[in-house]
């Protein structure tokens, strides 16, 4: 596509935000607005109000217009992820109405599918892209106030009485000010922030927030504090209940600068001429004014024209890049958290569906299935641990698509999350009908706690919360010498037998002897004999223990050992925390995990093999590394820790290196 082109605009959702664009795009160089979509093709003035579009039924049907280059999605909240996602499938460049999405957890996965699809995707602050956010950045950079140390941001206007159906206050629709209009004081904080850096944003070091919640449980009203590393403190606030001043300030050392209505550039959804008053020490004012008299909406569908005229996939300064819009919504997210706003959208009753808002697909093929020994299911080859998951909303995304490429062994534990984990994984199990199916590992008695009795007791607990009567697998979680490893295997021996553990069982971080004992005790009591371990094991040999009580299996004396018994192996930190990855390196001391528990001249032998091996398959040393804990000649299972679609999907790389065992001892040795 050339830029003496057009860009062929559809819109998604044809409300108030949708006729505001279609002015933009009107107003525009580059653009041309050729559809409106609508569930309602027979809604009153939708001609009269998008002259010259086509009127299409449905948004599927929009999306699947070859005539159609990029889209503007304008639905509510709740359905911008579904639609950005699905315009990704369909190749469609978007343009999403802020929020992006409902957190930062979904903004990222909307960004995955743009990235594997090649398109363009941003997020319509379209104040950024106004001349007026240039000049203000300009202003700052030049120090006519001195140093920023200030800023108070607001934009908030009444709705007059709640009313608890409309979008603007239901917790279905993801009511309430901070969603709605709370992004921009804080987008604009973090851009002022940023300028007085010399970058085009920053992002706070610290959040505190507050707000007034009505019957709904969304912000009638709310406020935070920002707190970045260069001192800056900036003051924010929205409302659906209360008229704010809607005037941005930014205290400077030798003044200061106010921006009234700054979000539609003193104008309003038409146009606005752009005026900064600058305040001076001694009370002088001086007024700037861009003088704009263009559309406002116009340079937001210019800035994402020429995006995609120049294969761009986000948009260039000010306007909200990829990083700036992740940084924007995690702030969001922590002054919901602190506000106590969990809408009930997000909740698992109605969070059935994947984010795209489709069934969960079956259980798909990328990630092999293999046999582990007494265990009467097939298991994937890697299992997922999802210990740092917040939420449902946030977890549930990365199961489902972990569950959609093949993965069906979950690692869950008593501790993690304080047990919020396996309340969440009983949660989705249940809403997605994927438990018997699943192969679920459940730890318990970690330290202090590791006691014969606790066992049960934490069974089950965890039993309750995982919403299941039975686990697959089950590891003590630590061990505890100081008691005879007869009665811990009396008592994991007495939970097989009432069906409660259905298949191996073992420990977390168990030493050789200690195994081999309770071993030799089971066959000399009749009782069903631990067959499985949870250690560390990797390419990389952990020289400290990352916390108190781990146990690495990855010395030549384990292997051998492993290999010997053929005992499996579910391995944490299979990769080593990041050691093969560009954290790590022999220049880079600044990480002190990193240092302590895997730096020497062994470990680094091996990551240059691992880079080397890397270079000659196409594939990063990353995946080199997990592709060795997989190519064991005794059962290996490793344990991933994605945090992100794009961190899984990297992942996947491993599973089609087959390495031989030359490589796997050139690996180790040389």
């Amino acid at each position: 596509m050339s830029t003496d082109q057009k860009i062929r605009w559809g819109i998604i959702g044809p409300g108030s935000i949708a006729k505001a664009f279609q002015g933009g795009v009107a107003g525009s160089k580059h653009g041309v607005l050729a559809a409106i979509a609508t569930r309602d093709p027979n809604k009153p003035n939708l001609a009269k109000d998008f002259p010259g579009a086509k009127i299409v039924h449905g948004y599927d049907a929009l999306l699947a217009d070859p005539e159609i280059d990029a889209v503007y999605i304008a639905v509510p909240h709740t359905g911008h992820a579904e639609w950005a996602i699905k315009a990704a499938e369909a190749g469609k460049h978007v343009l999403i109405e802020k929020p992006l999405a409902l957190s930062a957890f979904e903004i990222d996965a909307v960004f995955h599918a743009h990235r594997k699809a090649g398109t363009f995707a941003g997020e319509a602050f379209m104040y950024r892209l106004h001349p007026q956010t240039a000049k203000l950045a300009e202003l700052i950079r030049s120090g006519v106030i001195g140093d920023v140390r200030m800023i108070q941001s607001s934009f908030g206007f009444s709705m007059g009485k709640f009313q608890p159906q409309h979008r603007l206050f239901a917790s279905d629709l993801a009511g309430g000010g901070i969603l709605d209009v709370g992004g921009y004081p804080v987008s604009m904080s973090r851009f002022i922030a940023g300028a007085a850096l010399g970058k085009p944003f920053a992002d706070p070091i610290k959040v505190s927030g507050t707000a007034k919640l009505n019957a709904e449980g969304t912000d009638d009203w709310a406020a935070a504090v920002l707190t970045f590393e260069n001192g800056i403190v900036a003051q924010v606030s929205c409302a659906v209940m209360v008229n704010l001043d809607n005037v941005l300030r930014i205290h400077g050392s030798e003044g200061r600068i106010e921006v009234p209505d700054f979000w539609f550039a003193g104008g309003d959804r038409d146009k606005g001429v752009g005026k900064i008053d600058i305040v001076k020490k001694d009370g002088s004012r001086e007024t700037i004014s861009v003088g704009e008299e263009r559309h406002v909406y116009s340079f937001e569908a210019d800035a994402a024209a020429e995006a995609i005229f120049a294969r761009r996939q986000e948009l260039a300064a000010p306007g909200m890049s990829w990083a700036d819009s992740l940084g924007n919504a995690r702030v969001l997210d922590a002054w919901r958290k602190d506000a106590g706003i969990e809408y009930s959208v997000e909740k698992p009753a109605s969070r059935v569906n994947t984010l795209a808002n489709r069934p969960l697909g079956p259980n798909g093929t990328v990630i092999p299935k293999r046999s582990i020994p007494n265990l009467p299911k097939q298991a994937s080859a890697a299992a997922l641990g999802f210990e740092d998951f917040k939420t449902f909303a946030s977890g549930a995304i990365l199961l489902d698509a972990f569950w959609e490429k093949g993965g069906n062994l979950f690692d869950t534990a008593f501790i993690y999350g304080g047990g919020y984990t396996e309340k969440l994984f009983g949660q989705w199990h249940t809403s997605r009908g994927t438990r018997e199916q699943s192969v679920l590992i459940g730890k318990g008695a970690h330290s202090p706690l590791v006691y014969p009795d606790v066992i049960a007791k934490q069974l089950t607990q965890s039993l309750d919360r995982l919403q299941t009567d039975y686990v697959d697998i089950y590891f003590m979680h630590r061990d505890n010498t100081d008691v005879p490893v007869g009665e811990f295997v009396d008592a994991m021996d007495a939970e097989v037998k009432s069906g409660r553990i259905r298949g191996p069982f073992g420990g977390s971080n168990w030493t050789k002897e200690r195994f081999d004992e309770a071993i030799a005790y089971a066959e000399r009591t009749g009782k069903t004999k631990p067959s499985a371990l949870s250690n560390n094991f990797a390419l990389a040999e952990m020289l400290d223990p990352i916390w108190d009580g781990c146990v690495t299996s990855s010395t030549p004396d384990w292997q051998q050992w492993l290999n010997d018994r053929q005992v499996t192996n579910f391995s944490w930190s299979s990769q080593a925390r990041g050691f093969f990855t560009d954290r790590a390196g022999r220049d880079k001391t600044d990480n002190e995990e990193l240092v302590r528990v895997w730096y020497n001249k062994q470990n680094f032998g091996r990551r240059d093999r691992a880079i080397e091996l890397g270079k000659q398959l196409g594939k990063s040393p990353i995946h080199i590394a997990l592709a060795y804990v997989l190519a064991q000649s005794f059962p290996s299972v490793p344990l991933i820790g994605p945090r992100t679609l794009g961190e899984l999907d990297d992942s996947m790389n491993a599973f089609d290196i087959k390495l031989t065992a030359d490589q796997v001892k050139w690996l180790e040795n040389g």
